[in-house]
C-alpha cells in the first residue's frame, strides 16, 4: 500500500510565500514522477507542476504559476516540494500531490489527501 502525505497549507496574505511537502510511503518500487494539482472553487482540477523522478528531473509548470513556484524533489525521502512565491488570491485552492508510482510489476497513479491554500487580498 502507498500514501501520499501533504503539509505545508494555510492562510497567508497576497504577496506572501508557502512551502508544501508530500512525502510518499510504502510498499514502493519506484517512482517515476510526482506533481502537484489544485482545485479551486468551482473549478476543474488543474496540474500545477510537475517533475520527473526516473528521467532526469523534468519540470513541467503551468503558465499561471511560472517564475512564482519551484518544485523540487528529494529522492532519498521520496518527497517532493513546491514553493510558492508571490501568491496571488486567485492561487486559492486545495492542492493534491500526485505521483506515479511502480509497486513491483504494477504502476499505478496515487493522490494525497489535499492540503488547503488560501490567499487573502
Amino acid at each position: 500500500q502507498v500514501q501520499l502525505v501533504e503539509s505545508g497549507g494555510g492562510l497567508v496574505q497576497a504577496g506572501g510565500s508557502l512551502r508544501l511537502s508530500c512525502a510518499a510511503s510504502g510498499s514502493i518500487s519506484s517512482i517515476n514522477a510526482m506533481g502537484w494539482y489544485r482545485q479551486g472553487p468551482g473549478k476543474q482540477r488543474e496540474l500545477v507542476a510537475a517533475i520527473t523522478i526516473t528521467s532526469g528531473g523534468r519540470l513541467n509548470y503551468a503558465d499561471s504559476v511560472k517564475d512564482r513556484f519551484t518544485i523540487s524533489r528529494d529522492n532519498a525521502k521520496n518527497t517532493v516540494y513546491l514553493q510558492m512565491n508571490s501568491l496571488k488570491p486567485e492561487d486559492t485552492a486545495v492542492y493534491y500531490c500526485n505521483a506515479d508510482i511502480r509497486v513491483r510489476s504494477v504502476r499505478n497513479i496515487y493522490w494525497g489527501q489535499g492540503t488547503q491554500v488560501t490567499v487573502s487580498a
